[in-house]
């Protein structure tokens, strides 16, 4: 079974194939050929998403041998509370996704006409949406309920829902296994940090609360997301000649470590912190104090936590933020082991001393490899 996984960003497209062989675990997947396109102007337009996945195409024929792809797997930012399990997308289901583009203005647009410009691509072939917001719908109604009149959520869909799912669920399974813990059983904290970050509450291997909300610009510091943020700001902005728009914009786009320090980059940030710029060591700070807020909630969340998970990134590559946050959770007892923080090794490895009073590890995320899963099992094909 030949699956091509395709994860379409805000101006982005990655792309893996992935062979799975008949009654192999879908974990088990070989990666035939893999790649990205960045930074693609007017992704908006969707003659771009075209002529990128013709590039895409040119790239994966090499190694199709002559055979065609079985089926498509789509990362999908938002789910909406209509589409909580991996999904078949047909029209139908396509018409819906694009009814959900406000809740995700940065990434659903994107996702629907990345899967549209597959199906002119690759005519006949099943597509599947995996959905980011899926693993959160294990939420309790007191972490996913803001405290709003009843008809904003029944009418209008307005709650909490959470992000990075995908990377959730693969990160929660290798922790389980690092650990030896049954899946069902861990009480953990996982921090996902990349240019898009947000932290979670694992109790019993399910997500019970989530720093990113309704869209994905809450929680977090992020590069250029402003996280957490009094929402009387908005009001306070729109009083001042801001429109919805340019509210939105200023939000998703022009905060964050971008408005902190005037670049999104973490590596461009830490880079100016070690140089002494002020405004770069005032970003880091900020950022990793609301990360440790966070993971001293979080830990009296799950009753407290068996392990805390670094992944995405930031979360994977930056030993000296990762230093930072640490360093803040002291009265936690966590206690990190600088050797093992800063070794550059890969794969799932243990950065916390043998006196920690938890386990924290750093695990590499791999989307695709759940798309492919996910994939897999909604169309078995031999």
């Amino acid at each position: 079974m030949l699956i091509l996984v395709l994860n379409t960003g805000s101006s982005s497209i990655k792309f893996q194939l992935h062979r799975l062989q008949e009654r192999s675990p879908a974990n088990q997947s070989t990666v035939l050929v893999a790649g990205q396109f960045e930074n693609l102007a007017g992704f908006e337009d969707p003659s771009v998403h075209s002529r990128t996945l013709r590039q895409v195409n040119q790239r994966i024929i090499p190694a199709l041998a002559g055979q065609t792809i079985d089926a498509i797997g789509h990362r999908v930012v938002h789910g909406g509370g209509l589409f909580t399990e991996p999904t078949v997308l047909t029209e139908e289901v396509i018409t819906e996704l694009g009814k959900l583009a406000h809740l995700a203005p940065l990434h659903t647009p994107q996702d629907v006409a990345g899967v549209r410009a597959a199906a002119a691509m690759w005519p006949g072939i099943p597509q599947v949406g995996v959905f980011d917001t899926a693993f959160h719908r294990t939420l309790p109604e007191s972490a996913w309920r803001f405290a709003i009149p009843d008809d904003l959520y029944l009418d209008h869909g307005i709650r909490r829902y959470g992000f990075h799912g995908i990377s959730l669920e693969f990160v929660t399974a290798q922790a389980s296994n690092f650990l030896g813990i049954p899946s069902e059983e861990l009480d953990g904290i996982v921090a996902h940090l990349g240019n898009g970050a947000s932290i979670t509450a694992v109790r019993g291997g399910r997500s019970i609360d989530t720093s990113m909300g309704f869209t994905p610009v809450d929680g977090l510091v992020m590069g250029t997301r402003c996280g957490d943020l009094d929402s009387s700001v908005i009001l306070f902005l729109q009083r001042r000649g801001l429109n919805a728009d340019a509210i939105e914009k200023l939000l998703n786009q022009k905060s964050g470590l971008q408005a902190l320090c005037g670049t999104s980059d973490m590596r461009s940030v830490e880079k100016a912190a070690k140089a002494g710029q002020a405004k770069a060591l005032l970003a880091l700070e900020i950022a990793a104090y609301r990360l440790a807020k966070y993971i001293g909630g979080y830990h009296v969340a799950v009753g407290g936590a068996d392990v805390l998970v670094f992944t995405g990134g930031i979360g994977e590559n930056s030993s000296s933020f990762r230093s930072l946050v640490l360093g803040k959770l002291a009265p936690l007892g966590i206690k990190l082991d600088d050797s093992a923080n800063q070794s550059g090794a890969t794969g799932p490895r243990l950065i916390s001393s043998a006196g920690s009073s938890i386990p924290v590890l750093v695990i590499p995320t791999d989307e695709a490899r759940v798309i492919v899963a996910a994939t897999a099992a909604l169309l078995p094909i031999a």
